[in-house]
């Protein structure tokens, strides 16, 4: 597992240094370089702290949950706004976005809740129960706002929910209500620019090419021009010459597509591939329930946004804004990553 995140990683770190290089500013990649190296830190921190803590002391997870939560409200007071959202401390030269801590410690927190009553899940309150410690962080992120980091937790809460043994009728039933609060939230919450995404998705032809439309189509020409075999390192014209939005963050993917080709994605995903696959193996070998769960949700996230990222990258997803993790520069996006498989190598060791 250590040496797919390193190879993955080292796929981010390539592509940043690329466009980093291509504008003649390596200060992003110079900080990501720093952010890897903490997040390795703290991976091998955890992966020797005995995670049975976590399992053993509720009131730990309780103060992390109340902490998450009072980030999140601070960010409405002392965050800037950028582009609109609030969703960054700013420390110095850095940002720290408690998104990323929440999305771990929520992944604790189920797998606490749901270990102990894995033989209640006909109880509807448990899903209840469980769905409002989701609903209060979620809330706070769709404020910001911040649509896409709020499929990321509904998706971890549904995925944890269905390793627990819900009841399909139970699921019908969520499924109908998050289709109405859906529609109820197209009518009333929703901004403005946020429809435009989803129109333009649905109905690509009837947006402006020069502004709702103008990221996913330069992400798909980007991809386009890669080929089989890429243009080559800095080689990438979308990314190199500013015509691809964020080559570093959201639209990596496409940035690596162009350089990389057909190829290179595909190694890519292989490489996702095999660092999912290792923490459900991990997660099948567990023996009890709290690592299984904890396992299997830190993979489950980990997809969501995989998916996600590379869907809007291609075109098959609306543009929500959600980065491709290991890869996207963003360092509370990388060491949260890392810390959760540091503390599922934990699992293994212990």
């Amino acid at each position: 597992m250590i040496i797919t995140v390193f190879l993955i990683t080292g796929f981010g770190l390539l592509s940043i240094y690329s466009s980093s290089a291509g504008r003649g500013d390596l200060s992003n990649f110079k900080k990501q370089l720093i952010f890897f190296g903490a997040g390795l830190f703290l991976m091998f921190f955890f992966s020797f702290f005995n995670w049975r803590i976590f399992r053993d002391d509720p009131y730990l997870i309780l103060i992390l949950y109340v902490l998450c939560l009072l980030l999140l409200i601070g960010l409405f007071f002392f965050a800037p706004e950028i582009r609109g959202v609030k969703g960054w401390y700013k420390l110095g030269p850095i940002s720290f976005d408690p998104i990323e801590v929440a999305r771990i410690v929520l992944i604790i927190l189920l797998s606490k809740y749901f270990s102990i009553r894995y033989a209640e899940m006909y109880r509807i309150r448990h899903i209840l129960l469980s769905g409002l410690y989701v609903f209060l962080p979620a809330a706070l992120i769709f404020l910001q706002p911040n649509l896409g980091s709020v499929l990321i937790l509904i998706s971890l809460w549904v995925g944890v929910l269905i390793i627990s043994g819900i009841k399909l009728r139970h699921f019908l039933i969520l499924v109908l209500c998050g289709f109405l609060l859906f529609v109820l939230s197209w009518t009333t919450v929703l901004k403005d620019y946020q429809k435009e995404r989803i129109l333009s998705f649905i109905q690509p032809q009837l947006s402006d090419p020069l502004k709702i439309g103008w990221s996913q189509r330069q992400a798909e020409i980007a991809i386009g021009s890669g080929g089989i075999f890429g243009q080559g390192f800095g080689r990438g014209s979308q990314a190199q010459y500013g015509f691809l939005p964020e080559p570093q963050t959201d639209f990596i993917f496409a940035a690596i597509a162009e350089e990389f080709g057909l190829v290179g994605v595909g190694v890519l995903l292989l490489l996702f591939s095999l660092l999912i696959w290792r923490l459900i193996k991990i997660a099948l070998l567990a023996t009890s329930n709290f690592p299984r769960l904890f396992a299997t949700g830190l993979a489950i996230s980990i997809f969501s946004q995989v998916f996600i990222n590379i869907g809007m990258n291609l075109g098959l997803l609306p543009i929500i804004g959600i980065p491709l993790p290991l890869i996207s520069y963003g360092g509370s996006s990388l060491i949260s990553t890392l810390i959760g498989l540091g503390i599922v190598q934990s699992i293994k060791i212990h």
